[in-house]
């Protein structure tokens, strides 16, 4: 059986593995499903149609899953997915989806959420991401595998982050961040590639090399960007890493790409 203590109170319609562990004065709601090995430490709220993957932790004062913070919410039952290994700290919030959005905010797994960091409605996160303390995301973003948000960081509604990006601390985003760069400043500019990131990753020297021939390239001050992305798949349409970045410009957006300053073309 479950282990709960006596002081949580758990919904009698909550699905809860039995290997699932709940500390004092938590509260679960009827809709939520926890999977095996889930942890909440200790007043930790989890309400709403809200899944949470195994072997995920929930540190105290964690709020999960209650209505999102957006006006046009009516009450929908939409809802909040995470995957499996997260660890959540103190503090955090995360809301589910709403009409609007799909109806669906999710995260992936392996991820950590450091204290108090918010996820908005309708945000899809992938895997291995990190939030640093009191990194929030707007509703609707996108978060791709592995990228690192800094702490007090903030991202626009709607805004897509590729994989492996880093954003610095204290940096507002309010364009799209193309994989693997790396963004700062008080409203965010590229300023390079997450080159440490990349190698921590095992990316081989000859991708890298490609990676940042092809950036200098994008970003370059000649020509549109329309030109300067038909001349990098013409040189490196071989390459994965920089095909990747390609098709992150050349997909549907309602946000511009972010760009570098031009001293930081590098």
């Amino acid at each position: 059986m479950a282990l709960i203590h006596p002081t949580a109170i758990v919904a009698a319609g909550a699905k809860i593995a039995d290997s699932v562990e709940i500390g004092p004065y938590c509260v679960v709601g009827e809709h939520v499903v926890l999977g095996e090995r889930v942890k909440l430490k200790s007043h930790v709220v989890v309400e709403g149609r809200t899944k949470i993957g195994a072997d995920t932790q929930i540190f105290p004062f964690a709020s999960i899953g209650h209505q999102p913070q957006d006006l046009k919410y009516h009450g929908e039952e939409s809802r909040l997915e995470i995957g499996e290994r997260n660890q959540i700290r103190e503090h955090v919030t995360m809301n589910p989806g709403t009409e609007g959005g799909g109806m669906l905010t999710s995260v992936g797994n392996d991820c950590l959420f450091m204290m108090s960091a918010h996820v908005a409605h309708d945000c899809q996160i992938g895997n291995n991401v990190i939030l640093v303390n009191n990194a929030t995301l707007a509703g609707h973003v996108h978060v791709g595998d592995f990228a690192i948000m800094g702490g007090l960081s903030a991202a626009h509604q709607f805004v897509r982050i590729g994989r492996h990006a880093m954003i610095g601390g204290m940096t507002g985003v309010e364009s799209d961040i193309i994989p693997y760069a790396t963004v700062t400043g008080n409203r965010a500019h590229l300023s390079g590639l997450n080159l440490v990131g990349l190698k921590r990753r095992g990316y081989d020297r000859d991708a890298i090399h490609a990676l940042r021939a092809a950036y200098r390239m994008l970003f370059a001050p000649e020509g549109t960007m329309a030109e300067r992305v038909e001349d990098v798949v013409e040189q490196f349409a071989g390459q994965e890493l920089v095909m990747e970045i390609v098709d992150f410009i050349r997909a549907d957006s309602s946000r511009s790409i972010c760009q570098p300053k031009l001293e930081n073309v590098d």
